[in-house]
This record gives structure tokens, C-alpha cells and sequence, in this order.
């Protein structure tokens, strides 16, 4: 199936404000791109593209004052298979992962391993290593935190998100990611779109999600735990060691979010 993916951002900029965007398709779905996802700004202004150290497809730009329009829009081939579940995946021992793999083994911004290393243990260290380990974090956040968009708030670490048990998506992909670093499973966050393509429909706005991807088996394999069942239509976009790798923007000025749309569903 084809999926249309896409997003619209206004700002208001009391001066010229350099910027960094993450917003397109990560080059891992260039082959199912159909139509690319260029990113437009207007008043027009030059912008320049380059990759990040994760790989993620970054753009540069300085906004001139006032309001500023960031759009983009686009088309992919998809499946249409739900996320792939891969039960047998094991774990691997730390002497033999990949040295690149290593740093998502290490706290982080928002991921506090050395606070929750022996809570990590105490929860999960009776489970079998791999795929069931990883699945019964999952399990556990999806049921711990509280989905809130009322309560998000863009400086919650996994620490917190596990004391006070609320959050949106990317808190509960943060508390599960650390704490399967806690659990010796290298574990990053991702974000992208998420379509609601066969689920009840919903009429709250849609936002960009976040899930995390944990090194089972040799391969990154896709876990969930705001939703935590297999879903149909995901596009990521970026991958990294948390939120602050992957920010849809970041700004170097004051500045003002005045509008913000996101939309995915079939083309």
C-alpha cells in the first residue's frame, strides 16, 4: 500500500534565527520513497542538508523574522504488514556486540542508566534474556505510565517518568530503552510517523512518535511501549541515543511555535 506522510510548522521569529531540522524520511525507506518529502520554507529562504552522526537526514537554515512556514509532504510504498515480532532474537553478551553499538549501552540525556540499573534488575532480572526480556519491559512500561498529552513535558527523563508514571510516547520509549540498558541490551530511540491505518479511529491530533529499536539477534529490532502491539504504517524518520538526538527542531533564538500539524494515512 501507499501511505502519505507530512507535517506544517509556523513560527514566529522576532529576528533572524539559525535552525536545525530533522524532518525527513530516514534514508533506511529511500527505496520505498515515491514521492520525495522535500521540506518547502516560506518567505523562501536558503537552506542546506547534510547527515548526522547517526546517519539521520539533517537540514540547516537561518529564519528570517517573522512568521516562518515549514511543510513537507510525501508518498511511500509500504507492506502493510504489521511490525515484525521476532520471538527467537537473543541476547548477546557485551564482550561480542559491534563496537557501534556500544554507546547505546551508555546513559544519556534523557536515559539515567546509573539510577536505574537495580531497579532495572529487580523487575527483569528473573526473565529470559533476549526477546522475552526486552518484551517484558515493554509489557511492564506500557502498563506503568499513564498516557497524558495534558501532562507532556519536553524535560522528563526516564528517571522521572518511572516515579511519576505518566508521559507520552517518547517517555515511555525512554524508561524502556534505559532500562534495557540497564539489562546490558544496546537500545535507541527513534522517531517518525505512525499511522492510525487499521486502528479505531481517532480524532486527537496526530503528533510525530516515538518508539526504540534494542540489538537482538544480530539485527535492531522495533519494540513500542506507548502502544505495545504490532502496528501497521510506520516511517521513521530519525534514530539516536535519545529525544535530543532526534529533536524535529532545534532553534538558536527566542521564537514562538504557533502552529503545528502532522499527518499520516493512505494515499
Amino acid at each position: 500500500m501507499q501511505i502519505a506522510v507530512g507535517y506544517e510548522l509556523f513560527y514566529q521569529f522576532p529576528q533572524p534565527t539559525p535552525m536545525m531540522l530533522m524532518v525527513n524520511i530516514h534514508y533506511s525507506r529511500a527505496h520505498d520513497v515515491i514521492v520525495p518529502d522535500q521540506m518547502t520554507v516560506t518567505p523562501s529562504v536558503p537552506f542546506t542538508a547534510y547527515r548526522d552522526g547517526f546517519g539521520n537526514w539533517c537540514t540547516r537554515m537561518v529564519a528570517p523574522a517573522g512568521q516562518v512556514r515549514i511543510a513537507g509532504a510525501g508518498t511511500v510504498n509500504d507492506s502493510g504488514q504489521p511490525d515484525i515480532l521476532y520471538g527467537e532474537a537473543c541476547q548477546h553478551a557485551v564482550e561480542t556486540l559491534p563496537e557501534d553499538t556500544l554507546i547505546y549501552l551508555l546513559g544519556s540525556r534523557y536515559c539515567e542508566t546509573d539510577m536505574l540499573t537495580e531497579i532495572a534488575w529487580s523487575l527483569f532480572g528473573h526473565t529470559q534474556p533476549g526477546w522475552a526480556r526486552v518484551r517484558a519491559v515493554c509489557d511492564f512500561v506500557h502498563n506503568h505510565i499513564k498516557f497524558d498529552y495534558a501532562q507532556a513535558r519536553p524535560t522528563r527523563t526516564a528517571a522521572q517518568a518511572y516515579y511519576e508514571g505518566v508521559g507520552v510516547c517518547r517517555d515511555y520509549a525512554h524508561l524502556a530503552l534505559t532500562f534495557c540498558r540497564c539489562l546490558n541490551i544496546p537500545a535507541r530511540y527513534c522517531t517518525g510517523y505512525l499511522s492510525d491505518i487499521g486502528q479505531p479511529y481517532n480524532a486527537a491530533p496526530m503528533d510525530f512518535a516515538g518508539w526504540f529499536e534494542a540489538y537482538l539477534g544480530g539485527e535492531w529490532r522495533m519494540f513500542d511501549p506507548r502502544n505495545n502491539t504490532p502496528r501497521m504504517g510506520r516511517v521513521l524518520i530519525g534514530q539516536g541515543r535519545d529525544a535530543t538526538d532526534v529533536a524535529i527542531t532545534n532553534t538558536f533564538g527566542p521564537n514562538m511555535l504557533t502552529g503545528f500539524k502532522v499527518w499520516t494515512h493512505m494515499a
